[in-house]
């Protein structure tokens, strides 16, 4: 493609947040922002669990770019947040060794830093948590832990074990949480470091328990499997129940 396709022109920081919960001491993030970006102007926000992969496999950044100038979306800002793929269970994943210093990092430290740095809206609603499979449980242990800061969550065939099903179980009721769910359908024999696991039935418990809960929930299942190119495909429209011009969560 040229150099010129104003999809590939986009703007992609690189940015160190500093923390003192995570053992290195901080963490790398990339921020995508918007054509025309300006620091006396506020923005929606997209915060990614698995930033480099969310970046680099989902091209949310490029999606984006084409959302905003082809369907006249209002412009906002992706925030990717990277991992260690080697700790990304124990970050994740509830119970994991991790999991407490990583939540607390990216709601006491990550948002703070980022609002400083870049125009972005601090309101718990015009912020959207993104994540695929343990990401997804990262993020709704997110909102969950803090519902002040985090009400909306988009899940990409989230991995939901036991501990993720307790947490919701555990809540009498949730109706200021909106997720949008997707799963693909030859997801039932995911091959994982757990061993073979069901992700559709997972991701069918976790609608059924924040259905009971009164959370609001838009569920799918289509022809996919646990891949990027099934995630990629669905980024857009997933995008768009939270920020198109017509929002339904």
């Amino acid at each position: 493609m040229s150099s010129q396709n104003p999809y590939l022109r986009r703007t992609v920081i690189r940015h160190t947040v500093p923390s003192r919960h995570l053992p290195e001491g901080y963490r790398s993030v990339r921020v995508y922002l918007p054509p025309g970006y300006q620091e006396t102007v506020s923005y929606p926000v997209v915060y990614c669990q698995d930033g480099e992969q969310f970046f680099n496999y989902g091209r949310i950044a490029t999606a984006a770019q084409r959302l905003i100038l082809d369907e006249d979306w209002e412009p906002f800002v992706v925030v990717g947040v990277d991992v260690d793929l080697q700790n990304r269970t124990a970050e994740y994943r509830p119970g994991g060794s991790r999991h407490a210093a990583y939540l607390r990092f990216f709601a006491e430290e990550l948002l703070p830093d980022i609002e400083k740095h870049f125009s972005v809206r601090r309101e718990a609603h015009e912020r959207v948590l993104a994540g695929d499979s343990l990401g997804a449980a990262a993020s709704l242990s997110l909102a969950l832990s803090y519902p002040d800061r985090f009400c909306r969550m988009l899940s990409l065939s989230g991995a939901f074990f036991a501990e993720s099903l307790l947490q919701v179980r555990d809540r009498f009721s949730l109706p200021w949480l909106s997720v949008w769910m997707i799963v693909g359908l030859q997801e039932t024999a995911f091959a994982s470091d757990e061993g073979t696991i069901d992700i559709v039935a997972m991701n069918r418990n976790m609608k059924r328990l924040l259905e009971e809960r009164n959370a609001k929930v838009l569920y799918e299942e289509k022809d996919g499997e646990h891949k990027w190119g099934f995630w990629q495909r669905e980024l857009p429209r997933a995008l768009s129940f939270f920020l198109g011009p017509s929002p339904l969560l």
